[in-house]
């Protein structure tokens, strides 16, 4: 049976996702905003959940009602199935998201469909679910635009970022996903060599590892479709056995990594080690402005320092300079990418980007700077104004 599907991902990667659901057999795909649009099977509602790198979240579409008024939307949610989708045993949480949506109050709007959901069973079963906000069995969505509301069922429970492998976190990590997205937009595969000379905890090494290896992101955690009615626990058997055969053999790869902290590069050596990819990578304690590449070429990402993790506007200003003069001098033959939120220190690095992508770091706006590496050229003579 084909449903509709909604798989929401950092703003920026809308058109990676769609790739990643239409060689999952996605149909009707349609790249908007914030996520993607797409129809399927059951079957596909979980290998997304399974194999996604780059989505947050893969809802199900239950429902959908034009709205005047708040009291519309009580109605609409009224008279949805909600018994049919999950059982009275399971606790709950609503969240309810608008763009142009005329409601005066959306946590007005979050406790009526609340109340909406629990009327339904109350009327049905007798009983009603209880409210976890915190770690709720079954997520319902409500997003509202102008005049049409529509409702979801969240079948992935924890945010797909949460692949289960995070042993050690650090300042900010990057998730998982933006990592996995950014390293698409790189166009990076094997053999060809992959450098993070300023590492942290290893998010990039972690996700360019898994992707080598051909492991499904999802393989080791569950989803919240495992509790809503018609889960087809064979199937989702089936897909997961299929997708730990295909892993390939364990293998020394193409990985390096490095970072001046070494309390820091032990967190990154954690987390290689938590799932299984302490043999993998190659990690080494080098600062990235003193040291060197580990390969004649290939493709290097970074998500440097910036703001107090750095110490202030003065060392930010003597280190993207120096940074620059580091990549320029001795990374030739490689191609950097560098996401930054400082658009202003973007311009200090002193170098012509190749290519700029916008993307966002939750609602921080970013951008991936591409630079071609190569000797004796690229480099400006001092920064220039404009968006670097």
């Amino acid at each position: 049976m084909i449903e509709r599907y909604f798989a929401t991902c950092p703003r920026g990667l809308e058109q990676v996702l769609a790739a990643e659901l239409a060689a999952l057999g996605g149909q009707s795909i349609e790249p908007v905003d914030g996520g993607v649009a797409f129809a399927g099977d059951q079957a596909l509602c979980y290998a997304a959940n399974l194999e996604s790198r780059v989505a947050s979240r893969v809802l199900w579409q239950v429902g959908q009602a034009r709205y005047r008024s708040e009291h519309d939307l009580f109605d609409a949610a009224r008279a949805l199935p909600w018994p049919r989708l999950f059982d009275v045993g399971h606790t709950i949480r609503v969240n309810v998201s608008a763009i142009r949506s005329p409601v005066k109050s959306l946590d007005f709007v979050t406790l009526r469909v609340k109340d909406a959901v629990c009327d339904a069973f109350r009327q049905q079963r007798g009983s009603r679910p209880d409210v976890d906000t915190q770690a709720p069995d079954v997520r319902i969505h409500a997003f509202l635009t102008r005049d049409q509301a529509t409702f979801y069922l969240d079948t992935s429970g924890e945010a797909l970022f949460k692949r289960g492998w995070r042993a050690a976190g650090g300042d900010a990590p990057l998730r998982e996903n933006l990592a996995a997205g950014i390293l698409r937009l790189t166009g990076w595969a094997p053999p060809t060599p992959l450098f993070d000379p300023m590492c942290g905890s290893g998010t990039f090494l972690v996700e360019s590892a898994m992707m080598a290896l051909d492991a499904a992101p999802g393989l080791d955690r569950s989803f919240g479709f495992e509790r809503l009615s018609g889960f087809d626990a064979d199937l989702w058997r089936t897909l997961r056995e299929k997708a730990r055969a295909r892993r390939r053999r364990l293998d020394r790869l193409p990985i390096y990594g490095s970072d001046k902290s070494g309390s820091v590069l032990g967190m990154a050596r954690e987390n290689l080690a938590a799932i299984g990819l302490a043999g993998a990578v190659e990690l080494k304690q080098m600062d990235v402005l003193d040291g060197g590449p580990p390969a004649a070429g290939g493709i290097m990402v970074m998500n440097p320092p910036y703001g107090e993790r750095l110490g202030g506007t003065d060392e930010l200003a003597a280190f993207y300079p120096r940074l620059g003069d580091a990549l320029k001098q001795r990374y030739a033959g490689w191609t950097a990418y560098i996401l930054t939120s400082d658009l202003n220190l973007a311009r200090l690095i002193g170098l012509k980007a190749t290519k700029r992508t916008p993307l966002y770091n939750g609602a921080l706006e970013c951008r991936l700077f591409e630079y071609r590496l190569v000797a004796g050229s690229l480099r400006r003579r001092k920064p220039a104004g404009g968006d670097a």
